[in-house]
């Protein structure tokens, strides 16, 4: 048996580092050769790190969570074969390049050398290389240009777009003849007088996530305006015995939700998330909810809306919010939401374009309730108007399937009653 190397790959041009996000194996598990063994997350790009080897993981050496440079070691594999010097998951072709001899390179030409010699009557023999081994690059091939025909500036100018388009018909230099260039960001640093606040495990969670999110979903966003009139009057006449009865609030977000769940059953195109080659439509109606204790910000889950009560999902507001106050909030609690519905009213806005909870495919915001002068039979009359601001999934969504999902949720809350919509 054999101890492989697995380092942290070039997931592109300019990227110098990625954190390990997620591992999807353990110590002990054995893989094949290209299985998915962890998540990876720069800030170009987020990818799964295929194995380079068939054989069994002995050390998970980065951990969750952690940054590690380009080429940095992410963990050990033990494969079958005769025993030697550990490898690295490399490209294939530096470890041939590794054990060729010097006049072997020197005699492997790219497709682009060889048609600028022939195109230019270049004996190859003749040239010098400077690349690996003495291989004969590009540069080597347009300096001899330059030399034997001492170009004008235009036929310089010409050279170089003959080049491109070489590169355009898929023959370029093999990668080891090409640099790109790294760009490396200067690090933040405090300044006297700053204050530097330690990233927690949650807030590194959720940046993380709000990255993911922006990086692999397209947003797009609309907004409608809802007359909660009716709505306000219904809440307002039975929340004081509600609380009597029941300990705890009736509030406005119940209602909202109530109202979401019952349009994703007519629309359930929203309640869905992609999944590269295909689009997940969900059965259950699961809504993630917002809820703010202190600094911290928690997405617990109220699982089957639309077979609850307005009492039920009230009940259910209650609980969440109690164990985000008092930190007892579980996994279970976080878990399963297909569409997210936030209250960004209670603190005051009136216009906000959320950020899509990643996988979902929309996110709801719902704003605070105003009253406003409204037009109404050509006469004024003060009104509670809410404004109701939906973010989409582009790949999933389109505008037409979201503006009647959006004017099905206005027309609900819109003819809110006592007959329509009971509490209990």
């Amino acid at each position: 048996m054999v101890q492989k190397r697995l380092n942290m790959p070039q997931l592109g041009e300019s990227v110098t580092e990625g954190t390990v996000s997620n591992w999807l194996i353990q110590e002990g598990d054995y893989v094949e050769k290209y299985d998915a063994i962890a998540e990876i997350m720069t800030d170009k790009v987020n990818a799964e790190v295929p194995s380079s080897f068939s054989g069994t993981i002995k050390e998970l050496v980065a951990k969750e969570g952690e940054t590690i440079e380009v080429g940095q070691l992410m963990c050990y594999i033990e494969v079958e074969g005769e025993e030697g010097q550990d490898q690295t998951n490399a490209p294939d072709s530096n470890a041939k390049d590794q054990d060729t001899p010097a006049h072997d390179m020197k005699t492997r030409y790219s497709p682009v050398v060889m048609r600028l010699a022939q195109e230019h009557n270049i004996d190859l023999s003749n040239v010098e290389g400077t690349g690996k081994g003495g291989r004969i690059t590009r540069k080597d091939i347009n300096k001899r240009i330059d030399e034997n025909n001492q170009p004008t500036h235009e036929q310089d100018n010409q050279q170089v777009v003959d080049d491109s388009s070489l590169e355009r018909n898929n023959e370029p230099e093999e990668f080891e003849e090409f640099t790109p260039p790294i760009i490396r960001r200067k690090p933040v640093k405090a300044k006297p007088g700053d204050r530097e606040i330690p990233v927690t495990g949650l807030r590194k969670t959720i940046a993380q996530n709000m990255v993911r999110s922006k990086t692999e979903i397209p947003h797009a966003w609309m907004m409608i305006e809802v007359d909660v009139t009716n709505l306000v009057a219904y809440r307002n006449a039975e929340k004081k015995a509600f609380k009597e009865n029941e300990g705890y609030n009736l509030s406005y977000f119940a209602f909202f939700l109530n109202a979401v769940a019952k349009a994703l059953k007519k629309f359930p195109e929203l309640n869905s998330c992609w999944a590269g080659d295909k689009i997940i439509q969900r059965n259950e109606i699961n809504l993630s909810i917002a809820v703010a204790h202190e600094h911290e910000l928690y997405v617990p889950v109220i699982k089957n809306v639309d077979e609850k009560s307005i009492k039920g999902i009230a009940k259910e507001i209650a609980q969440l919010s109690n164990k985000a106050r008092t930190g007892t909030l579980a996994k279970e609690d976080m878990e399963d939401g297909t569409f997210t519905v936030n209250n960004t009213g209670s603190f005051g806005s009136v216009e906000s374009m959320g950020v899509i909870n990643y996988p979902q495919s929309a996110i709801l915001q719902v704003e605070s309730i105003v009253k406003r002068p409204v037009i109404i039979d050509d006469m004024f009359a003060a009104r509670d108007m809410v404004n109701l601001c939906l973010s989409l999934d582009h790949r999933v969504l389109d505008g037409v399937i979201c503006g009647a999902f959006m004017s099905h949720v206005k027309a609900i809350l819109e003819n809110i009653s006592s007959d329509t919509t009971p509490i209990y």
